[in-house]
């Protein structure tokens, strides 16, 4: 929610409320998307202390996952189990704003303990009000984090998950004028990769992917009403990452895309977006990524105790050295999100992903069904059954595979 969506300026935005808000009236649950819908009943309260807010959160769960190394050869199954805390801490300041998050979870396998991994994610943001239209917003990240076997950037042969450490900073000024917002800001994402073991024993350096990336962003929205808002958003950014001697990874690029947020009676609510991309490495093998850009993210609402939504988005990225270097990928995503009772939501989502690899003959196609039956007891305890399939079709050996994962969590909120 505004402000702090203002450095996320190719997401989309709630749409303005131009009304007096001394007259306006509170967005009743049954009006909110199903997904972020929480009735009063199984609101969790949590801890106040003098004009802070404090929201801690335990979670435990376990899973099945039938193909651990993402392999087409090397299939092997097995259970792991998940906990994990965290603490989310914000202000309650009539004017400016800080927001606190701080998470940990920790994931351990019975029969493959190479695949344990511990994660710590700390991100903080703050608002400073300089007058009532005027914010200038701050945001921080540090994170360990890991990514998973058989992800797109994961090397090829690995069978463990890849370590690595986030650093970012964001600062962005953020202006209304009337019926127009406007924002303008910089970031940098500064990465360091760990190594890997592969599956014949030897060592998977990571380090090529080290280095920062450094982004300028700017957003502008004109509301025609509190139902329809047009916008204009652009993001640049340069890549300076080690690569190899005879593989730089570095390069830069932009994506700018227009289009409407949109509110069609109650029924239909979403973002249409158009624009151009274009991102150029340095590496001649790899050359210029650059076409139209587009993304889409409806939610039809027949009723108000369903919601389905369609999404479609483009984007450039780099994957694993040992794997290749530019990406483009598009995406599809159909699902819905079905309330039974109040504390009881069904959801699936089915979703094509086609990866088109820049600096090989590489071209993926992936498919992904997940399938979420989520119960709030109460106030505290949330519990939820799940279940995710994944294929993944290469056209160059040893990338293809699909496995199912199924779970169970509960989580606990004070």
């Amino acid at each position: 929610m505004p402000p702090w969506n203002a450095q996320q300026v190719l997401e989309p935005t709630p749409l303005p409320q131009l009304t007096d808000p001394d007259q306006r009236e509170d967005v009743a649950p049954e009006d909110m998307p199903i997904s972020r819908r929480v009735w009063p009943d199984y609101q969790p309260k949590g801890i106040r202390a003098g004009s802070w807010m404090f929201d801690p959160m335990l979670f435990a769960g376990m899973f099945y996952d039938s193909n651990v190394f993402s392999s087409d050869t090397n299939k092997h199954s097995d259970i792991a189990a998940q906990i994990g805390a965290g603490l989310h801490a914000s202000t309650l300041w009539e004017r400016h704003g800080i927001d606190l998050k701080l998470n940990e979870q920790s994931t351990v396998y019975k029969d493959n303990p190479g695949l344990n991994e511990s994660d710590v994610d700390f991100k903080g943001s703050a608002h400073i009000d300089l007058r009532h239209d005027i914010q200038l917003l701050t945001s921080l990240r540090a994170a360990y984090l890991h990514e998973g076997v058989g992800t797109l950037s994961s090397p090829a042969g690995a069978v463990e998950p890849t370590p690595y450490s986030l650093f970012s900073a964001d600062e962005t000024w953020r202006q209304e004028f009337g019926r127009v917002t406007a924002s303008a800001g910089a970031r940098v994402d500064s990465y360091n990769y760990g190594s890997v073991r592969a599956q014949d024993g030897t060592v998977i350096s990571q380090d090529a992917r080290d280095g920062q990336v450094y982004t300028a962003h700017g957003r502008v929205d004109y509301a025609f009403s509190e139902r329809t808002a047009w916008f204009a958003s652009f993001e640049g950014n340069r890549r300076d990452l080690r690569g190899q001697p005879d593989q730089p990874l570095d390069s830069s690029g932009y994506r700018a895309l227009t289009g409407f947020d949109l509110e069609l009676t109650h029924l239909i609510k979403g973002e249409i977006a158009g624009g151009y991309m274009a991102q150029h490495f340095t590496a001649a093998s790899i050359g210029n990524i650059e076409g139209p850009a587009y993304r889409a993210m409806l939610t039809w609402s027949p009723t108000r105790r369903i919601d389905v939504h369609f999404d479609a988005e483009q984007m450039v990225t780099e994957a694993a050295d040992t794997s290749s270097t530019g990406v483009r990928a598009d995406a599809l995503q159909l699902g819905f999100d079905y309330e039974f009772r109040p504390n009881i939501v069904l959801s699936n989502a089915a979703t094509y992903e086609k990866d088109r690899f820049f600096g090989q003959d590489r071209s993926d196609n992936v498919y992904y069904i997940d399938t979420q039956l989520k119960y709030v007891m109460n106030r505290i305890a949330t519990f939820s059954l799940w279940h995710r399939y994944i294929l993944r079709d290469s056209n160059s050996p040893g990338f293809s595979f699909d496995k199912h994962q199924v779970g169970i969590n509960a989580t606990a909120r004070f």
